[in-house]
């Protein structure tokens, strides 16, 4: 079967307005598989690739038992999932063309479950009476389009169906998009940034590109982190330079910036080469200084902007975080180099600067260096993170491993002193 535009939604309460929407699709020559996700029943106005039984036992549940149990928070839930694991059975036999769902609440979060596991550069589409919410945490990472109903997708009328025109449209245009041509490149890399250490990442993205190299920063905001991760799971870079792992230190203390703790495990997972570097973890993210805990009060603290507010990690703090980064590290099926900078992590912990704490610096990188696997490279250089003798370890130290002949085992070489 050639990729077809996926449909889903609750064909039970809303058959409706995806009869209409269908109709609108075909018109424009597409070909359509549908999911019904609707918990009370179906349709008959078109035909259903997928009924709603289906759908809850590829979330190992049963829709009988679902009905009897009527717990609504449940079963959108277990239609969520159920949605998403056969959407991800679809997008790996190529059979996604595009996705596009609509509803109110429970509509938009199983929608959005469902389009999770649609790789990047599927075109998603979600016609949504909650456009204009914060759906940052039911749509992650992904490249999902919302468009606002305006009004309640409960029935057609004049203005849905102008809307549905529209998104049908939409969808159709996004699916037939023929990219332009790619710039031919010796490869992806991915780097994590902040302000911290800017000066780093811009050294190393122009001596990549001077290589020929794409480079792709991510803002190590938490958002960031998740985005690259993601990317890196859809198999959309060759290398990872993570300068900027400060997540750790968020996700550790609590600040705002946490990318949860699947942190620092794709380019691992995926078996691709990675540098990485403790880059900013002398820090933890708050907002305006009347956000940080009270029980870190005492702490020193330092406003890098009005609504940023920067806490110095502690000793003990830099003891887990060093074991932390090498027990994800430890996991990587691929080749990894750990590169410390000695005189200091970020902008704010060079010497004269606020954060400078050589000592507790000294307490992160033993715990490093006493937790990684043989199968760790580490690397220490006498140079701050924003030297460029620092960026240019890190490229050297990347082409390395990238040039290197996947075939050939290399032995791990221990500490190099630089």
């Amino acid at each position: 079967m050639n990729a077809c535009i996926i449909l889903i939604g609750c064909f039970d309460t809303k058959g409706e307005a995806f009869s209409y929407l269908r109709s609108r699709i075909l018109a424009q020559g597409e070909r359509i598989l549908t999911i019904n996700t609707g918990v009370m029943g179906t349709t008959t106005a078109f035909p259903v690739d997928f009924e709603s039984d289906e759908v809850a036992r590829h979330a190992d549940e049963s829709i009988d038992e679902l009905r009897r149990e009527a717990d609504r928070g449940r079963a959108i839930d277990v239609m969520g999932k159920g949605a998403a694991a056969i959407v991800k059975k679809l997008a790996d036999a190529g059979k996604i063309k595009a996705i596009i769902g609509m509803g109110g609440g429970g509509g938009t979060f199983i929608t959005l479950s469902a389009m999770q596991a649609v790789p990047f550069g599927i075109p998603k589409l979600c016609l949504t009476t909650f456009a204009a919410k914060d759906l940052s945490r039911h749509m992650g990472s992904k490249d999902i389009t919302l468009m606002a109903s305006v009004v309640d997708v409960a029935g057609l009328n004049s203005i849905l169906s102008l809307l549905l025109d529209q998104a049908a449209a939409a969808i159709c245009a996004m699916a037939n998009v023929i990219p332009a041509q790619e710039r031919t490149s010796a490869g992806r890399i991915a780097i994590s940034m902040f302000g911290n250490t800017t000066a780093c990442v811009d050294q190393c993205t122009e001596l990549l590109r001077q290589r020929g190299y794409e480079v792709f920063a991510f803002h190590a905001n938490g958002v960031g982190g998740k985005t690259m991760e993601a990317l890196v799971l859809d198999s959309c870079f060759d290398a990872v330079l993570d300068i900027t792992t400060t997540e750790l230190a968020d996700d550790l203390c609590g600040g705002v910036c946490s990318a949860g703790p699947d942190r620092l495990l794709a380019a691992g997972k995926m078996g691709i080469p990675q540098v990485v570097v403790p880059g900013c973890l002398d820090m933890v993210n708050f907002a305006h200084p009347d956000t940080v805990p009270a029980h870190f009060s005492n702490r020193m603290l330092y406003s890098w902007a009005p609504d940023v507010t920067l806490m110095r990690t502690n000793e003990a703090e830099n003891e887990q975080l060093g074991k932390q980064l090498a027990q994800k590290l430890n996991q990587s099926r691929g080749p990894v180099t750990v590169v410390l900078p000695l005189k200091g992590i970020s902008q704010v912990d060079s010497e004269g600067n606020v954060f400078y704490q050589p000592q507790t610096n000294s307490v992160l990188f033993k715990s490093i260096k006493n937790s990684v696997a043989d199968s760790v490279t580490v690397s220490e250089s006498d140079a701050h993170i924003n030297d460029k003798s620092f960026s240019a370890l890190l490229v050297q130290c990347l082409l390395a491993m990238l040039q290197q002949d996947e075939s050939t085992t290399t032995e791990p070489i221990g500490i190099i002193n630089n």
